[in-house]
């Protein structure tokens, strides 16, 4: 496998804090599943923050940013049962960096990590033919 791309972002949790008292802010960035997953947990801000932090980092690795064709929503931050976290994007969206890519397929390797002040999230893609 090769590398498409790297991203990293770091998000100031307190500022984050602020932003997700608009209801307009959780549901322009956030997706219903990431929503409801949140009730679960009493600590929402590092929730959403890693969760925002994990969705600039995959813009970045993308090398398009959030764009006209790559939206927050299209991304969404999931965890499998053991709690890992991975990157799950819509199917437009699949096919879409498929032919920016000009690859038949690829893989998203997520990593994040928070602490009092601040969340970070860093993703590699990669190859996958």
């Amino acid at each position: 496998m090769s590398i498409i791309g790297i991203g990293v972002d770091i998000v100031n949790n307190e500022r984050l804090s602020k932003l997700i008292k608009n209801p307009k802010f959780i549901d322009r960035i956030f997706t219903k599943n990431e929503k409801k997953d949140s009730l679960k947990l009493k600590n929402k801000v590092n929730f959403f923050s890693k969760r925002f932090a994990a969705k600039e980092a995959f813009s970045k690795a993308t090398g398009f940013g959030i764009s006209k064709n790559l939206h927050f929503k299209n991304i969404e931050i999931k965890n499998n049962k053991k709690g890992k976290p991975f990157i799950h994007i819509n199917k437009p969206t699949n096919i879409y960096l498929k032919k920016k890519f000009k690859v038949n397929s690829f893989k998203s390797n997520l990593s994040i990590s928070d602490e009092k002040k601040f969340s970070v999230a860093y993703v590699i893609i990669e190859k996958n033919d």
